[in-house]
């Protein structure tokens, strides 16, 4: 990292730090370290797969993630089915 724009390329991870302090830490009163893992486990597996997140349209990440992903794995499925043709048209 250059050191510019370092306040906005933190920006998400704050939020995300920000959101797991109120939403899960500061609400339970963990026993042990093994207690408060778990806690966190289980509240990021719930912020990525079922809180809805008002920056991206109120879908889940995983959500996003996987329509960006599929829309990638067609892209990459056209062309895998053009290199036959490609080949043909250079005579391999």
């Amino acid at each position: 990292m250059d050191g510019k724009g370092r306040a906005t390329d933190n920006v998400f991870i704050e939020r995300l730090w920000r959101s797991l302090k109120y939403e899960e830490v500061y609400l339970h009163e963990y026993s042990s370290p093994r207690e408060a893992r778990r806690g966190v486990a289980r509240y990021l597996d719930f912020y990525n797969y079922r809180r809805p997140h008002q920056s991206l349209g109120y879908q889940t990440p995983v959500e996003v993630y996987t329509k960006q992903y599929q829309c990638i794995t067609k892209k990459v499925a056209v062309t895998r089915q053009q290199v036959p043709e490609m080949v043909a048209e250079i005579g391999l």
